[in-house]
This record gives C-alpha cells, structure tokens and sequence, in this order.
C-alpha cells in the first residue's frame, strides 16, 4: 500500500514539473517566433524533455522505496508522469489555439501548404492533405490523441528506463 502512495505522489509532481516545463519551453518559442518552424528540432527537444522526467520519475520512485523497483512500477510511474504531463500540456495549447494566438491554425496551414507546394505536390494531393489536417485541428480529436500518443511514447521510453532501472529485493542476494 505504500508503495501506491508513493507512486501517485511521484506521479503527480513529476508529471506538474513535466507540464510546466513543457509549458514554459513553448512559451520561450512562442517569444522567439518560432512557433510555427519547430519541426524535428521542437520533436527532439520533447522527446529529451520526456525522457528526463520519466528518469527523473523513476529514480525519486526508486530512492524512496529503499533503492526497489519492479519494471512494471517504473512503467506506471513513467506512463503516469508522462500522461499528467500531456494533459496539462494540452490544455495549455487549448489556452494557447484560443485565446493567446487565435489565428495560429490559420498559420500553421498556411506553412504546411508553403512547405507542400515546395514539396512538388499537385493542388489535388495539397487539397487531401490540408483536409486531413483540418480533421485534426478538431479538439474532440486532437485532445485525445494528443493524450494517447504522448501515453504510448511514455510507455516506450518508461519500459527501456524501467529495464534499466528496475532492482528488486531477490536481485540483491
């Protein structure tokens, strides 16, 4: 049972610090006006940032169960970490697509057909595309899988972290 506590503290804050952080990095792009020209580079420094908390999730979890884990643990708090994360993570870009910067959908399609056109792409397949994204910008859509996607990336990092991290009490003898 305390090891359930445990695990829904370390949850809960790793995953606030995680949201905050997450926050905090889109605000400085926001100011520096690059918003809409992250591609790879934004990717990589969210995988990095997610990767550091799920560690960092981990080891605190670790530490304050007496230096035990069990791979399944650390996936659930690497998992959990990541999901509270996200959802606030979400909400912030609501907040943002709504009331911070309420043309930036129109921005951003104006960017992706720039960058199709660059491509070589007939007006035909630009048209598919741009329909396919504006899907997307559904918020019944894009928050759910924004929350699922995040989930299953913070699985897969949280299963590696947890495979290395993991120690149990038969471990020690």
């Amino acid at each position: 049972m305390e090891n359930q506590a445990s695990s829904k503290s370390v949850i809960l804050n790793y995953g606030l610090y995680y949201g905050v952080i997450s926050i905090l990095i889109s605000l400085v792009v926001y100011a520096m006006g690059k918003h809409l020209d992250q591609g790879f580079s934004g990717m990589l420094i969210g995988l990095v940032v997610m990767i550091v908390f799920i560690v960092l999730a981990t080891k605190k979890f670790k530490k304050d169960n007496n230096g035990f884990m069990s791979w399944g643990q650390g996936v659930k708090v690497g998992v959990g970490t990541v999901v509270i994360g996200v959802i606030i993570a979400v909400i912030y870009q609501q907040i943002f697509i709504n009331f911070i910067e309420p043309d930036f959908m129109n921005q951003m399609a104006e960017k992706t057909q720039e960058s199709l056109l660059d491509a070589g792409l007939t007006e035909e397949q630009i048209e598919s595309r741009m329909e396919m994204q504006k899907k997307f910008q559904n918020p019944l859509i894009s928050i759910p899988l924004g929350i699922v996607v995040g989930a299953f990336a913070g699985f897969i990092f949280s299963a590696i972290t947890s495979a290395i991290m993991k120690k149990s009490e038969e471990d020690q003898y």
